[in-house]
This record gives C-alpha cells, sequence and structure tokens, in this order.
C-alpha cells in the first residue's frame, strides 16, 4: 500500500521535508485557502503539486474537496455548487490527481469534547464524552427539545456536570467542538469569530424538516450528477464515514453504518462511486463490525485511514495506538494489503507526544512525532506481513 500522509499545507509546521525523511511516498491534501463552495483554480492545483513534487512527493489524494452545504440541505444555490464543484474536479484531473476524498456530515465534521485528554504515559489523545456533549447540546448551544435525544442516565449525568463545570471550562467545550478544528480547514465556523454558538445556532436552522430518508436523496441526487463527469475525467470519489458515526445536534448522518454504505455504492452503482475507508470513525459506533465491513467493501475502497480507538462503557470513545483498540489493525492492514495492495493509506489522529504537547502548534490530533510514531508502527506491519506472505 502507499504510505501517505495527510498535510495541511504551508501552514502546517510538519514539513514535506520533514515527510520525505521519515518515508512517506504521498500526500493527501486540500487546497485549504480556498473557501467552500469555489473553483478550484488549475493554477493553485499545478502550484501546490509542483511543490510536493519538488520534494520527491506525489499528491495521491485530495483531502478533501468539500461539498457545500447548500448541496447537503438541497437549497437553491445547490446547482450551481454542483457546477463549481465539476469544474474543480475537472481541473483536478488535468493535474494528473485522481482520488477525491469528500463527506457529507451535516454543518460539522469530526467532532470530540476534549483534544488533549490525558493518558497514563504522559501524552495525550482525542476523546468524545456523550455527556460533555449532551451538556454542550442543552445548556451551551440550547438546542430547543435536544433533552429529547438522550438517555435518562445521560440526562442525569447533564445535571450532575451542570453543578461543577466553570465557565472556562464551557469556554474550552465550545471551543473544542466548533471552533478548533477549523484552525487548518476551511469550514462553516470562523476563527476568532465573536459569538460562535449563535452563529451555529442559526447555521442549525437551515435543516429545519430536514430528516434521514431527504438528506439520503440529497447525497444520491449530488453522486447522480457528480459520478459520471468524474468517470468522463477518471476520478474516484471516495466518501468519508460520519465521524462519531451517529447523529448529532438532532441532525441526521448518512454514513455511518453497513446499510449507509450499500445503500450509497447500490443506488450510484459505479465503480469512480466509492469510499474511504476510515477504521476509526466506523469503530467508535458499537454496532459495526469493521472487520467484515472491510471484507464486504475492499473493492469500492479507494483510501484507506488506520485508526483504532478505545470505546468506554459509558461511551466514550478516544483514539488508541494503531497496535490496540478496535478494530485490530493488523487484520486490517493485512486483509487490505493483500486485497488492495496499491491503495493509498495514512495514519488518521495520533497522540500528542513529547514535543508535540504544545497545544497550539499542531491541527489537534494531527501531531508529528505521534503520528510518525503510528505511521513507523503499521509500516512495520506491513513488512512483516508481505516477508510471512
Amino acid at each position: 500500500m502507499k504510505k501517505t500522509w495527510r498535510w495541511f499545507g504551508t501552514s502546517d509546521p510538519v514539513t514535506l521535508s520533514m515527510l520525505r525523511q521519515i518515508g512517506v511516498q504521498a500526500i493527501a491534501t486540500s487546497l485549504h485557502h480556498i473557501p467552500i463552495g469555489k473553483i478550484w483554480q488549475s493554477e493553485d492545483i499545478l502550484s501546490l503539486k509542483q511543490q510536493i513534487e519538488s520534494f520527491d512527493l506525489t499528491w495521491e489524494v485530495v483531502e478533501s474537496l468539500p461539498v457545500h452545504e447548500s448541496i447537503k440541505y438541497n437549497g437553491e444555490r445547490a446547482p450551481r455548487m454542483v457546477d463549481y464543484y465539476k469544474q474543480s474536479l475537472a481541473n483536478l484531473a488535468k493535474a494528473g490527481i485522481h482520488i477525491v476524498c469528500y463527506n457529507f456530515m451535516p454543518l460539522i465534521e469530526k467532532v470530540r469534547t476534549d483534544f488533549y485528554f490525558p493518558l497514563s504515559h504522559g501524552g495525550h489523545t482525542l476523546r468524545f464524552d456523550p455527556v460533555r456533549f449532551a451538556y454542550f447540546d442543552m445548556h451551551i448551544l440550547r438546542r430547543p427539545h435536544a433533552q429529547h435525544n438522550y438517555t435518562q442516565e445521560c440526562l442525569t449525568a447533564v445535571e450532575d456536570l451542570a453543578q461543577v463545570i466553570t465557565p472556562q471550562e464551557e469556554q474550552q467545550l465550545a471551543g473544542t467542538i466548533l471552533v478548533k478544528p477549523k484552525d487548518f480547514v476551511p469550514g462553516n465556523l470562523i476563527k476568532g469569530a465573536p459569538t460562535p454558538v449563535n452563529h451555529f445556532r442559526k447555521l442549525l436552522e437551515r435543516y429545519g424538516g430536514i430528516g434521514r430518508e431527504q438528506l439520503r436523496r440529497n447525497l444520491i441526487n449530488f453522486l447522480q450528477q457528480i459520478i459520471p463527469f468524474a468517470e468522463q475525467h477518471g476520478i474516484k470519489l471516495a466518501i468519508h464515514p460520519d465521524d462519531p458515526p451517529f447523529p448529532l445536534f438532532g441532525l441526521p448522518r448518512i454514513v455511518s453504518s453497513v446499510d449507509d454504505l450499500e445503500y450509497i455504492l447500490h443506488a450510484v452503482d459505479n465503480y469512480y462511486n466509492g469510499l474511504t475507508f476510515c477504521a476509526g470513525s466506523l469503530a467508535a459506533g458499537l454496532h459495526n463490525d469493521v472487520e467484515a465491513l472491510a471484507y464486504r467493501f475492499a473493492d469500492r475502497t479507494h483510501f484507506l485511514h488506520l485508526r483504532s480507538v478505545d470505546i468506554h462503557s459509558d461511551g466514550a470513545f478516544s483514539e488508541a495506538s494503531p497496535l490496540d483498540g478496535y478494530p485490530n489493525l493488523v487484520k486490517l492492514t493485512r486483509l487490505f494489503e493483500t486485497q488492495r495492495p496499491h491503495i493509498p493509506y495514512h495514519i488518521d489522529y495520533g497522540y500528542h507526544i513529547l514535543q508535540d504537547l504544545d497545544p497550539t502548534f499542531y491541527n489537534p490530533g494531527y501531531s508529528f512525532l505521534g503520528r510518525m510514531l503510528a505511521f513507523a508502527q503499521i509500516d512495520g506491519v506491513i513488512t512483516t506481513i508481505n516477508q510471512l506472505d
């Protein structure tokens, strides 16, 4: 498999030179300075591609070409946004880039409640705590009727938390959920916005009345327009699973289970309509047998994210070492290395260890030393698999 690294461009403190030195072969990146909904121009694509290639690396995967929100909720701007998306795909094809990762998560992508959760060895990891999330939803966002989305056990724990949480902790929680993930990538929320919670409330209104089936129809409508065009240009589209794979903020998530994946791939049954198989995103849902999903969908997987999670009894989960946690990444790696030997893969989120611990330096979860450790571990797994087989 092709050793790939997610890189955030010139704003990323991890440089291309550093990546070349540790054995990375290819890059997954995006034009992070281009606002969502704008056309990616050929000169911008070629400039970044040439920069990557000057370090003897290849731009293997676009991660990601964002889908504009109006396409997701089928607003009046949707037809124009689809046309812009097609033009960006055409320009990528001209530059020789042929795998595009994207997602269809409403409003917000990766959701965590802690970016620097302490580990016993002194490092830190990402964590999702359902009680802290429900507290944000009910007491900070104050979404109407939010309480109906939680169990009585969770509601009781939320009220216990309300007795001890400080204003500073509330502010940090809001920043973690809404703002911090967007430091390196364009999104719906702007770093430094004075009232991100109020802004997010307004964004939620656009999805009023849109349930699971409507969102599914909007995705399939998008794919029916995009996939034939992508096939003509030789570009494989790879949808990323929901992270985490269950509804949030009362919004449906529709790329979360075996039924979801089957539906998407069969509704537009074309090889160019494929998956980004993110093992950790799928594993965070207790309903998913990730190894079975990998066997089932390996032939439609165009991009692989190797990460595992520790799942706790209260429903919380956190990132785990690639040699521990769920799923078993040794088994998963062997499956893809034997069935899809040329697929690009990367280590997704890593621990923050040693010099990674400065919380102002890296995009949360995208450390250098922590990911380098995981990268080396998986590299060793692949080498062993190839030698033994």
